[in-house]
């Protein structure tokens, strides 16, 4: 069986109204390297088969804070970005409504298809990102340890859904915090188990020394 340590990145600069981020390159906060070197408490211990990261700065920068020279050397992909939001970067939830009129609400009744604007829609999220997973759990040796991928929120959430054969209609459903910890497991023949969601650093103590 293949264990898979799905982690969120850190906390972002907060803004205040909030706007869409999607895929534009924000690094962490002083929050968030905080909440990421907490984890160095507990994974430089485990022997790691290996560390995929999204190539945005926040999952990069996450990873390298969370681990030690002991770990594998973190493999960053383009495929494994947040959600495309095209249009809608950089802006809030009322420029928007004024700029796409009925967008957001389209996208709301529909988050498994509808896009935004030069987006994507989960559907083609989970189309995306879902082969790398599979693809980065069989070619890896199940043997050699626990693989970590650190990735995005939206990215985790529909990883989960798909892993659970959770309709994307509730992939919201899933919470995901800041430097949450997700656990999956994979056995061949079998669907897919979640074992662990949303978990901080001392919650997840138990499990990781499980999986040592």
């Amino acid at each position: 069986m293949t264990f898979v340590l799905l982690l969120r990145h850190g906390e972002l600069p907060q803004q205040s109204p909030r706007r869409f981020i999607g895929q534009r390159d924000v690094p962490l906060s002083d929050a968030g390297r905080a909440q990421a070197l907490r984890w160095r408490e507990f994974l430089p211990g485990m022997a790691l088969a290996g560390v995929w990261t999204s190539s945005l700065s926040r999952c990069v920068e996450t990873s390298h804070l969370a681990l030690d020279a002991r770990a594998p050397a973190p493999v960053a992909l383009d495929t494994l970005r947040e959600i495309s939001l095209g249009a809608w970067e950089g802006l809030t939830v009322e420029e928007v409504r004024q700029q796409f009129p009925g967008e957001y609400e389209r996208r709301g009744a529909d988050l498994e298809r509808v896009a935004t604007a030069g987006g994507e829609s989960f559907a083609q999220l989970r189309d995306r990102v879902w082969p790398v997973l599979q693809d980065i759990v069989e070619h890896t040796p199940a043997a050699s340890g626990p693989l970590l991928v650190v990735a995005h929120a939206g990215v985790n959430r529909v990883l989960m859904a798909q892993a659970l054969g959770m309709p994307l209609a509730r992939v919201f459903s899933l919470g995901q915090q800041y430097a949450a910890l997700n656990v999956l497991r994979f056995v061949p023949g079998r669907a897919p188990e979640l074992l662990a969601l949303n978990l901080p650093p001392q919650s997840a103590r138990p499990l990781l020394q499980d999986l040592v």
